[in-house]
């Protein structure tokens, strides 16, 4: 992979358009292997040109190098409710936060983080929230530096009949 770090300057934070769909969808498939780059690519088209994640407002946000390359995103919708948080509002939640690996511990993480905080806020959320695997312990650290807190730990069972 390309060394992107090289041409790092300051990395700024903005509302993705559907011009970033292409970019975006290649980050989910980095994070989300399961499905393939044109699944993603569907999904975030439909999100980006909507504004909406099924019935509830959702948004995505990327981080820009000094080039106009995306060095990262997150995804952050409503939901109407989440573990932990009061049932009488609705959430802000993480849908998906990614940020690559050569721009990582530079702030750009946090950064698109106060901005999906400051969108749920807008939404009249007074909580967010985000879940992670139990083995993905550089999300659970990440979370925790920005205040986040464990509500919960589950481990999900399934048997074959």
């Amino acid at each position: 992979m390309e060394d992107l770090s090289s041409t790092m300057s300051d990395p700024s934070v903005r509302s993705a358009s559907v011009n970033d769909a292409a970019a975006i969808a290649t980050m989910c498939a980095v994070l989300w292997p399961d499905a393939t780059e044109k699944e993603h690519r569907a999904e975030i088209d439909l999100l980006l040109k909507t504004r909406m994640s099924g019935t509830l407002p959702a948004t995505i946000f990327v981080a820009e190098d000094g080039t106009g390359r995306l060095a990262g995103f997150l995804q952050v919708g409503l939901r109407s409710h989440a573990d932990g948080c009061d049932p009488a509002h609705p959430v802000g939640f993480v849908e998906g936060w990614f940020v690559f690996e050569a721009f990582r511990r530079r702030g750009i993480g946090r950064a698109l983080m106060h901005v999906a905080e400051d969108w749920a806020s807008s939404q009249g959320c007074k909580e967010m929230a985000s879940d992670t695997w139990i083995d993905e312990t550089i999300s659970q650290n990440s979370h925790e530096a920005l205040g986040f807190e464990v509500v919960d730990r589950c481990i999900h069972f399934r048997k074959q009949l």
